[in-house]
């Protein structure tokens, strides 16, 4: 498993931003892990988090001209990927956010940073219905631009209402790479890997999990 990866599974669970335990869901299923990033609230925190997307970006070798972060988790993982990228790997790119409400003085807009032109990777969190995607979507092709990919924090793997996942759903939909940090097959590797007696049970409710609402 690449550091990068290795390293943000292992801060997510330091930071609590993964949780294990019994946790009901929307669809109603009862999952032994809950992965909220909105819990990496440091500064440290934010500034690897960058680093790791930055590392994610690099090593898939997607092809993009402008980093978006959609309102409002993805605001300040695009800001902390586009620094991370110049310093760690000496990328300068361009990034844009959007407003939830458009600005009617000043600048007016709905669109704050570099205005969304050529090639459009959307960062963000999680992709769950798939439908802060889907807005986003809407905003880069009624600028004309073109969308380069997705990149989110985790991919959850897991069967939607489906046959398949939301990431494989919004990748099929519109014919482009959905790219994660890591995977939750990664993150039960990690718990195989590093856990102790009393973590077995665990990595059994992962797999067991995994084989009823898994993709894989």
């Amino acid at each position: 498993m690449p550091d990068h990866k290795k390293q943000f599974l292992q801060l997510a669970i330091q930071r609590g931003v993964l949780k294990f335990g019994e946790f009901e869901l929307k669809s109603g299923r009862i999952s032994p892990y809950f992965f909220n990033a909105g819990l990496f609230d440091q500064g440290s925190d934010l500034a690897r988090l960058g680093e790791y997307y930055a590392a994610t970006i690099v090593e898939s070798k997607v092809e993009f001209d402008i980093l978006f972060g959609p309102a409002y988790k993805g605001i300040p993982i695009a800001a902390v990927t586009a620094a991370a990228l110049f310093k760690n790997h000496g990328i300068d790119t361009a990034y844009a956010f959007n407003r939830k409400e458009a600005k009617q003085h000043g600048e007016g807009g709905s669109i704050v940073g570099r205005p969304l032109t050529g090639r459009i990777l959307i960062i963000d969190d999680v992709i769950t219905a798939g439908t802060a995607i889907r807005e986003s979507v809407e905003i880069i092709h009624d600028a004309e631009a073109a969308l380069a990919g997705v990149l989110i924090a985790l991919d959850r793997e897991e069967l939607g209402k489906g046959k398949i996942s939301a990431v494989q759903e919004v990748a099929s939909t519109f014919s482009i790479p959905v790219i994660s940090i890591a995977t939750v097959s990664d993150l039960v590797d990690l718990l195989r890997t590093e856990s102790n007696n009393s973590d077995s049970d665990l990595v059994a409710r992962m797999d067991d999990y995994q084989t009823q609402f898994g993709v894989l």
